[in-house]
């Protein structure tokens, strides 16, 4: 059983109107700057040692949830591979049509092989690639690449040295592909000693630029569920 970590009250963002050269679901990102991600809270996960497919929430700036985000993946797999597991993130927009589709394939965490190393697709609508997600490696820095549809590099990902989100909120800044501006930035932020130590509820916030591409910002969007499932799940 899981209680969405919103406020009662939040309600859906009024369904913005159609927008020339945005795929159908994504006339939502057109207008914000900011996302949040919020894991829904498990009670079975408390309460037993069972790994549960992860429920979300996507709201803006103003509590508004603009997409519901569901994992599908197998049970045993789940189990038998933690966080590294397989999985295909269907993203739901206010009337149940699924609007973006995530998919990791089952790779290890681990950073000194590439063939370890993480990738995430993303199928805006489902079915129509827009782009990637890839980790690629560096010897201290969790770092990602994002990447269009016919995988060319359109910004990197750098995290920080040490991901611990023990008392404080960490930020994995948006680079330009030279790295020497920040663009924005994926924050994991600190929900309280109690749940973090009890449970696997995470809470992220994106931010970037407003006129950032639709499709852009919905890669950061699965970024930010890569991110989450590399270094912020625990091993049931």
């Amino acid at each position: 059983m899981a209680f969405c970590n919103i406020q009662p009250r939040t309600h859906w963002m009024q369904t913005p109107g159609s927008t020339a050269n945005c795929p159908p679901g994504l006339e939502y990102l057109t207008q914000i700057n900011h996302l949040f991600v919020c894991q829904c809270f498990d009670l079975l996960e408390v309460f037993s040692p069972f790994e549960t497919n992860k429920t979300y929430d996507v709201m803006n700036n103003q509590g508004q949830r603009l997409y519901f985000a569901e994992e599908k993946s197998n049970c045993f797999i789940r189990h038998l591979c933690g966080p590294s597991r397989p999985f295909t993130m269907t993203i739901y927009d206010n009337v149940g049509c699924d609007v973006i589709t995530l998919h990791k394939a089952l790779r290890w965490s681990c950073c000194w092989s590439n063939c370890c190393l993480q990738k995430l697709k993303v199928e805006a609508p489902p079915g129509e690639i827009i782009g990637y997600v890839y980790q690629y490696y560096h010897p201290f820095l969790p770092m990602f690449k994002i990447t269009n549809e016919n995988k060319e590099n359109l910004m990197k990902i750098r995290g920080p040295c040490v991901v611990s989100s023990c008392l404080k909120d960490l930020n994995f800044n948006l680079l330009s592909l030279d790295e020497e501006m920040i663009i924005g930035k994926i924050s994991n932020q600190w929900i309280g000693f109690m749940r973090e130590l009890f449970t696997n509820t995470n809470k992220f916030g994106i931010q970037f630029p407003f006129d950032l591409d639709v499709r852009i910002k919905a890669l950061l969007l699965g970024a930010s569920f890569l991110i989450d499932y590399m270094y912020f799940e625990l091993w049931s």
